[in-house]
């Protein structure tokens, strides 16, 4: 395919961008054809060249004023506004979820800019009352210095959007390793960034693969925070390398996401939830619903609810509006999930809704597994595909015990009309973002976001709590002032 009709992506280094001879193609899942973009090789020299730069601008840009920084936030969100559509479609081009969820996590961008913009603006310490008079006793945050931010393919737009934006907004400088399958997306945030005015050197981006991007990095000692979102076995390898240098370093690993369903539950809206919530992004996302655990006989019509909006889902191009579920991220993502069904199957678990999917594509079949027992690999391990499994539970203690027996902890959801039974589950489900009668995917930008055991974040992303990571408090005293009281004249 001609290079004239897939754009060849530079490195943002300093004040410039940086292009070299295609180091990689960047294909459509959906048309394995289709060449997307291709991508500058990158090297160590790239990424080290973004690190000065970083490093160099990081003075300049922490005394910038916070409101001044939040305008070019603003301005940034008004672009990614502006050219959601563009941006959606090359996201469905090149990650394959469908075009209203790829416009709909482009807008999503612009509110979380939005959101960390007026941030820059609030309070950044508290004065305290001191034991010794004519002292003045107060706290004060600054930035961490510069922070490398590693992001999943999963959520190109919306997850480094999460990262870069407060960190930016608290004065922090960033190196940014996009995702290796979503690289043109990846483009269009920095692009925007840059085209909102922000100075050289703030925002760097290398196109590079993760190991070298750890090296560089990381081990190197040139950063101060790091904040990922990807694997558990990359992120705990990642902290540890992260540790030795002593780098902040920020996790969010995955889950293994379930939703209870009582009795006395409302089934046509747990069914009508639990699917979106399995299937949207072809159940590609760490909030995914990945178990159904049922009691009271609960099960026996929600079964019949899943297999009929299951066979319901439009499967095919992404590009087309209409459709609701795309294809995989590529075949080898395929083959995982399809090998994961497969020893479901021959552990006992009965694949009860399997539709046709186009041959064509990395596409793999929404599947609802019924017989999953607690302890089978597709009940404990993350799938990270269109796949649920469904459980039966003696009772609430016994769903409880299941829901909160797997590593993960990230989200988790209860479908009952008791509020005895909903209190119970938010008391006691290890999970950091606990719903009733709702869906286990997502959550809006200015609430903290993260999850327990080996879903934790160590740090909650999003929110007010973003702060905490991307600043560091010094304590400040000031002594020797007259030492006046309240009503002195």
């Amino acid at each position: 395919m001609a290079l004239v009709n897939a754009p060849l992506l530079a490195h943002r280094i300093g004040d410039g961008w940086v292009s070299e001879a295609p180091g990689r193609e960047d294909r459509s899942p959906a048309r394995p054809d289709e060449i997307v973009a291709y991508v500058s090789a990158a090297t160590r020299a790239h990424l080290e060249a973004a690190a000065r730069a970083a490093r160099e601008a990081l003075p300049a840009w922490a005394a910038t004023p916070a409101p001044e920084r939040g305008e070019i936030l603003f301005r940034a969100a008004a672009l990614l506004a502006e050219r959601a559509e563009t941006i959606g479609r090359d996201m469905v081009r090149e990650q394959g979820k469908t075009l209203p969820e790829a416009i709909g996590e482009t807008r999503r961008a612009a509110a979380i800019l939005r959101y960390f913009a007026g941030q820059a603006s609030e309070p950044i310490g508290e004065v305290y009352a001191s034991a010794t008079r004519g002292t003045r006793l107060y706290t004060q945050r600054s930035p961490i210095g510069v922070v490398a931010v590693i992001t999943p393919w999963n959520f190109p737009i919306a997850i480094p959007a999460w990262k870069i934006a407060p960190a930016l907004a608290f004065g922090n400088t960033v190196l940014f390793k996009p995702a290796s399958h979503t690289p043109l997306t990846g483009n269009h945030l920095v692009t925007a960034l840059v085209d909102a005015g922000l100075p050289p050197g703030v925002l760097g981006m290398v196109f590079a693969d993760g190991p070298l991007v750890e090296e560089a990095w990381v081990a190197s000692g040139v950063v101060d925070g790091v904040t990922f979102t990807g694997s558990a076995t990359v992120g705990r390898a990642l902290a540890r390398v992260a540790s030795d240098v002593h780098a902040r370093v920020q996790l969010e690993l995955g889950g293994k996401n379930a939703v209870i369903v009582a009795p006395d539950a409302d089934l046509a809206r747990a069914a009508d939830l639990i699917v979106r919530g399995a299937m949207a992004s072809a159940g590609q996302k760490c909030t995914a619903t990945a178990r159904v655990i049922g009691y009271g006989g609960s099960l026996t019509a929600l079964r019949e609810l899943l297999v009929e909006r299951v066979r319901s889902l439009r499967i095919g191009d992404p590009l087309d509006p209409a459709t609701t579920l795309g294809p995989l991220i590529d075949d080898a993502a395929r083959t995982r999930v399809a090998a994961m069904v497969a020893d479901a199957e021959a552990d006992g678990a009965n694949v009860i809704a399997r539709p046709d999917v186009p041959p064509v594509g990395a596409y793999h079949p929404p599947i609802v597994l019924d017989g999953v027992t607690p302890t089978m690999p597709v009940a404990q391990d993350e799938v990270f595909g269109p796949v649920v499994g469904l459980i039966e539970a003696a009772d609430l203690d016994e769903a409880l015990r299941i829901h909160n027996g797997v590593a993960y902890g990230l989200s988790g959801s209860i479908f009952t009309r008791d509020l005895a039974t909903a209190e119970a589950f938010i008391a006691t489900a290890r999970v950091g973002l606990v719903h009733v009668n709702g869906e286990t995917a997502g959550a809006e930008p200015h609430v903290p976001f993260g999850g327990m055991g080996a879903s934790s974040s160590w740090s909650r992303e999003q929110g007010k709590s973003a702060v905490d990571f991307y600043t560091q408090v010094r304590t400040v005293y000031v002594e020797g002032l007259p030492a006046l009281g309240a009503f002195d004249r």
